[in-house]
């Protein structure tokens, strides 16, 4: 009987120890997007929309593939059929999965990018707002709108009401001769308002998670097609 193709073997080990460094970094990048508060402030569970739904999601995933990886490289090494067995049904459930996800998500994004808009709108009341969920957000904001020079949520600083003139710092302009700049109750403020921005990062998150998505989908092939060719050629042994 022929035996077990060395370069396979080494192969399938090299990959996978790849593989679960690749787990590794889709674990720190996905609990760095989780712990970003740069927007979390803005859109609130009790909305009825989770923002962070993909990234849990991501950090199972990266989770899973830590452990798929170790798996793979003890099987590769130990010619374990069981551990590889394993480790594919696992590997093809992960890729089964993303294909899922990613046809849901092309599906309802007009649904999710509606679930958006109505959550910021609805949240502008807050910058009114006098309570302690109000003045949570009413901070998060003003952190938002030093960083990225905008001022107000939907409509600039009107947004803020009967709040601005304690709040309106963070708003106003260092240039009084820049045109981005409105003038508001007495103030030189920033005219466009913060939703843009907002949308921007929640965007620019989700481009990350599927450009991961497609790159471990191409990898997840890969380990599929080792593992297989090394499993065949253990049971030929």
């Amino acid at each position: 009987m022929a035996g077990v193709n060395n370069c396979i073997k080494y192969s399938m080990f090299i990959f996978n120890f790849l593989f679960w460094l690749c787990g590794i970094l889709i674990l720190a990048m996905a609990i760095w997007l989780r712990v970003s508060k740069a927007e979390q402030e803005f859109v609130h569970e009790d909305s009825g929309m989770h923002p962070y739904i993909a990234v849990n999601i991501l950090i199972a995933v990266g989770a899973t593939i830590m452990i798929l990886g170790f798996l793979g490289c003890c099987g590769a090494m130990k010619e374990s059929r069981c551990m590889l067995l394993v480790f594919f049904i696992g590997l093809l459930l992960i890729l089964l999965l993303q294909v899922a996800a990613g046809i849901v998500g092309v599906t309802y994004r007009s649904e999710y990018e509606h679930i958006l808009n109505e959550t910021l709108h609805n949240n502008v009341d807050l910058l009114s707002g006098t309570d302690e969920k109000a003045k949570s957000f009413q901070k998060a904001l003003i952190n938002f709108q030093k960083e990225f020079k905008c001022c107000g949520l939907i409509d600039g600083a009107s947004d803020w009401g009967s709040n601005f003139q304690q709040n309106s710092e963070s708003c106003e302009c260092s240039d009084m001769s820049d045109s981005s700049c409105i003038l508001y109750e007495g103030k030189h403020v920033y005219k466009q308002a913060c939703v843009v921005f907002i949308k921007d990062l929640i965007k620019k998150h989700l481009v990350v998670i599927i450009g991961i998505a497609f790159g471990m989908a191409f990898i997840e092939i890969l380990g599929l097609i080792f593992s297989m060719v090394l499993f065949c050629q253990i049971g030929n042994k």
